[in-house]
């Protein structure tokens, strides 16, 4: 008989490729790893991995084992979705996941309320720009700026986001858009929609600095630092900022809920879409 957990480790090696990677993904050591994967080895009296110096690589067997136990990962999570949805009452743990830009300057605002609407829930948000799986149990819902299209998920249109360049009201050059000089994001970020709009604005205009995240950009640019692009809900929270781009073109990110089939019934889970759809709906500059 195979251990499901010796398979459960199997896959993690088989998805980042080499010990120490699976033992981050799973958040053990890398000695727990190994052993569980010669375990299952052992049990199966084959070898599914090649161990080389700096990776590893499935056999011809392991590739096949691989797709079988992908087989029972998603059954097992699909038990474990029902089990949870068929939780009536307001009890229990619901993760979120959510971008950035959406958690700390507004979901998280309003953590307060939900809590004295709903005492019995723990909600668990998550900051992450990455996509995650629904599927493997990663996140209960997740919010996102792109539609997702992971098999089994329901997802429905919640809102908005448009953007606008803004500049701080102080900043030397604002009445000569020749000198602007633009906040960008790094080239990790080339593909995403915002970064192309705000460097096809830029056009040869220099770029003086690049940051990873909007945190990042409001706090430079009400440094004075030069112009960025930002979420209307942020631009215009801020009395220190002016928004300057009359004449630019439009951009907007439309904003995605997203849960799994087999949990969109459970009253947990419901109370937690609703509260992060009122939310958005709520904010004027984020509005479908």
């Amino acid at each position: 008989m195979t251990d499901w957990e010796d398979i459960r480790h199997f896959l993690a090696v088989a998805e980042c490729g080499t010990l120490s990677g699976a033992a981050r993904k799973l958040k053990v050591d890398h000695a727990t790893v190994s052993r569980r994967l010669a375990a299952l080895e052992m049990a199966l009296d084959t070898r599914l991995v090649d161990r080389l110096p700096r990776s590893c690589r499935l056999t011809a067997i392991g590739e096949a084992v691989r797709e079988r136990a992908l087989t029972m990962e998603a059954s097992a999570d699909g038990i474990a979705r029902l089990a949870k949805a068929a939780h009536a009452p307001l009890v229990g743990r619901v993760a979120v996941s959510a971008p950035p830009v959406l958690v700390a300057p507004l979901l998280a605002r309003h953590l307060a309320r939900f809590h004295d609407e709903h005492p019995d829930i723990r909600l668990s948000l998550a900051a992450q720009g990455e996509q995650v799986s629904l599927s493997r149990r990663e996140a209960d819902v997740a919010v996102r700026l792109v539609r997702p299209d992971e098999a089994g998920s329901v997802t429905r249109k919640i809102g908005a986001m448009p953007f606008g360049l803004y500049a701080h009201r102080s900043y030397g050059d604002l009445a000569a858009p020749e000198r602007w000089q633009f906040i960008a994001f790094d080239q990790a970020f080339t593909d995403m929609p915002q970064q192309q709009w705000l460097l096809g604005i830029a056009g040869d205009r220099p770029i003086v600095c690049e940051l990873n995240y909007i945190s990042e950009h409001l706090i430079a640019v009400r440094a004075g630092v030069g112009v960025a692009g930002l979420p209307c809900f942020l631009g215009e929270a801020d009395s220190d900022l002016v928004r300057i781009d009359r004449n630019a073109p439009s951009f907007s990110r439309d904003i995605w809920l997203v849960v799994h089939r087999d949990l969109r019934n459970s009253r947990p889970v419901r109370a937690v879409m609703d509260f992060v759809a009122q939310i958005v709906a709520e904010e004027p500059l984020l509005k479908a």
